[in-house]
């Protein structure tokens, strides 16, 4: 058999590449190397286990080529393998819940600050809801829960460095509450410079010339950190069997108990590690990833692992009906065994960030999901929309703050005033961006059972006990201004213009 001469280049090639990536490993472990010799003994053996899961990212990411995925492989998942919520459901419940309950910790992705929405600090300390916090309502939830069953269910947050001092202040708060209430931080990785691919730190410091240099490596570095703190061992000794996984900005995620009976009622040899709970796309959702069948695994695909020529056919409601909600549910003894088995297989997400200075970096993430395939007897479960109800801008912040939703021992519940089950359309312009400008242009939230669909542009107040019914679009131009008087009722009405009603 001859060699081609594009045999010989393909040849060339491929061992040009794999001497540059073994530079590019070089590179990043002597920079690495140089960046622990800046701190104390102690700081530099914490951060070394930090970058020891971003050199395996690192080394990971090097070796990517093209999509993560074929796009002629993807299947929809068997009928069995996403069940739906209902039929769970009319499994019933155990005699003893507290017995299951007692098997369960309950984990909130807390590393996130409020700055999208203007606030400073940690977005689990935002007022949501008559003066409570996510954080408030979530300690709430699960109290009621162990005062209820007699059950002992512990509350885990995962702080980043950029939560964890300020949310251990406030814990100091819930004392004396029947909640045991653990933390532990998510590690934390090395910017890189998009050209060089080395980090841009200069030392260990988070201060200074480093504010921008250090990044969480998204949620999926649960999994590492979590075992890497001991807690993992902590929780499995106290008899603990499955977590709880949230965003702590998902007002839905509550515990469930029918979901906890389908994972601690399995026989052994059908034991699922891993739920995923899934819902209904609708076109507000188009983006969110959603599970596939792959190479005879479940599997989570996000947009950015498609190809762009598939993105709209990703996007469409009639293909992928689902996407993930990351509500989900996982045994603690798999996590174990696959992390001692470095057997956790994630996507890598690239996420480019230009910083104040127009450097441009990238940082390397993975997704908590990303890991169901990884898992055995994995499965999602469609759950209702209620269970998804994240407040990621000021317009969410309007629905949840609402008359739409009644709070009861820190779980809102839709009322039963709303005709229609699913929540109207809110659109609010940039002057609503920042809750205390969003605060401020409202004397009262105003009343929206009956509303559809609102949006709202440019400079606008609100009076008190305003109501909006069916569809509401209130427009003011630019160097305009409305304000909707007290007692105002606007149903099916567009406002523009210029409306202002002052005081004789």
């Amino acid at each position: 058999m001859s060699l081609t001469v594009a045999d010989l280049s393909r040849g060339a090639m491929t061992e040009f590449q794999e001497k540059l990536r073994q530079q590019h490993q070089e590179s990043m472990q002597r920079e690495l190397e140089e960046l622990l010799a800046t701190a104390g003994d102690a700081e530099a053996q914490r951060c070394r286990k930090d970058f020891e899961g971003f050199k395996r990212l690192f080394n990971a990411f090097l070796q990517v080529k093209g999509p993560a995925v074929d796009w002629a492989k993807i299947s929809r998942p068997p009928e069995d393998a996403i069940q739906a919520y209902e039929k769970i459901k009319a499994r019933g419940l155990p005699d003893d819940i507290a017995a299951s309950l007692n098997k369960l910790a309950v984990l909130k992705l807390n590393g996130g600050l409020g700055t999208s929405m203007g606030c400073k600090g940690p977005k689990s300390l935002i007022s949501v809801r008559n003066e409570n916090t996510f954080l408030d309502l979530t300690v709430q939830q699960i109290e009621h829960l162990n005062k209820s069953f007699k059950a002992d269910v512990p509350l885990v947050l995962m702080n980043s460095f950029n939560t964890d001092q300020e949310t251990k202040k406030i814990l100091q708060k819930y004392k004396h509450r029947r909640i045991k209430i653990h933390t532990f931080n998510q590690s934390r990785y090395p910017r890189i410079n998009k050209e060089s691919l080395l980090p841009i730190a200069k030392s260990l410091a988070l201060g200074g010339e480093n504010v921008e240099a250090w990044y969480p490596p998204g949620h999926g570095d649960i999994y590492t950190s979590l075992a890497n703190c001991g807690l993992l061992d902590e929780l499995l000794a106290a008899g603990k069997e499955y977590i709880f996984v949230s965003n702590i900005d998902n007002l839905g995620a509550t515990v469930d108990l029918f979901i906890l009976h389908q994972l601690i009622s399995q026989p052994p040899e059908r034991r699922c590690d891993f739920i995923m709970e899934v819902t209904d796309k609708t076109r507000a959702d188009v983006k969110g990833g959603t599970l596939i069948q792959y190479e005879d695994h479940l599997r989570l695909l996000e947009i950015a692992q498609v190809p762009k020529a598939h993105v709209d056919e990703f996007k469409s409601v009639s293909k992928f009906k689902i996407f993930n909600t990351n509500n989900l549910w996982i045994s603690l003894a798999a996590i174990k065994r696959l992390h001692s088995d470095q057997a956790m297989d994630m996507e890598i997400i690239v996420n480019p960030k230009t910083l104040d200075g127009g450097l441009n970096v990238i940082q390397l993430e993975t997704a908590v999901g990303a890991a169901i395939k990884s898992f055995k007897n994995a499965m999602g479960v469609n759950v209702p929309r209620s269970r998804f109800l994240p407040v990621k801008t000021s317009s969410d912040l309007l629905l949840v703050m609402s008359n739409l939703y009644s709070l009861d021992a820190g779980s809102l519940t839709m009322s039963r005033q709303r005709e229609f089950l699913t929540t109207p359309h809110i659109k609010l312009g940039s002057c609503f961006t920042k809750v205390q400008e969003f605060l401020a242009r409202l004397d009262s939230i105003p009343d929206m059972l009956e509303l559809d669909h609102l949006t709202v542009s440019g400079d606008v107040t609100f009076g008190k006990n305003v109501s909006l019914k069916g569809t509401v679009i209130i427009i003011a131009n630019h160097g305009e201004r409305i304000d909707i008087p007290s007692g105002a009722m606007l149903e099916n009405k567009i406002v523009s213009g210029n409306l202002r009603i002052l005081d004789h």
